[in-house]
């Protein structure tokens, strides 16, 4: 009985633990609307559809611009995510421009991998190793 009461108590303190290890990293909000209008805009474009990308560039710019403005959380390096935070909103302003220029999709698709791969690059490498 004392073996089964010790083990429901390490396992709740187990439980309690995650919990707080999780709630002590901030929710960068920002990147997560950014990236919900991203995904289905990139991957309709990897098999063709460009549709999503042509309709809805105009979100695309907004969100980043917004995510640009943004604090930046703690578990991320605040100088290299600025620039590169930066870089993506210019590259998806440059996007923007070129959908409604009707550039073709071919030119459409290497802007929207580019600006896809810097979001990676925010989302991965500009965070604090360990966070």
């Amino acid at each position: 009985m004392k073996k089964k009461i010790k083990l429901m108590f390490f396992m709740l303190l187990a439980g309690i633990s995650i919990a707080v290890a999780q709630s002590a990293q901030p929710e960068w909000k920002e990147m997560k609307a950014f990236h919900a209008i991203m995904s289905p805009i990139f991957h309709p474009a990897e098999d063709g559809n460009f549709v999503p990308l042509k309709t809805k560039s105009d979100s695309l710019l907004m969100i980043a611009k917004n995510w640009y403005a943004s604090p930046i959380p703690a578990n991320y390096k605040p100088v290299e995510t600025k620039e590169t935070l930066k870089k993506l909103a210019m590259e998806i302003a440059k996007l923007h421009k070129a959908v409604k220029a009707n550039k073709d999709d071919k030119e459409l698709m290497k802007m929207l991998t580019e600006a896809h791969d810097t979001f990676h690059k925010v989302a991965g490498e500009c965070k604090i190793e360990g966070e």
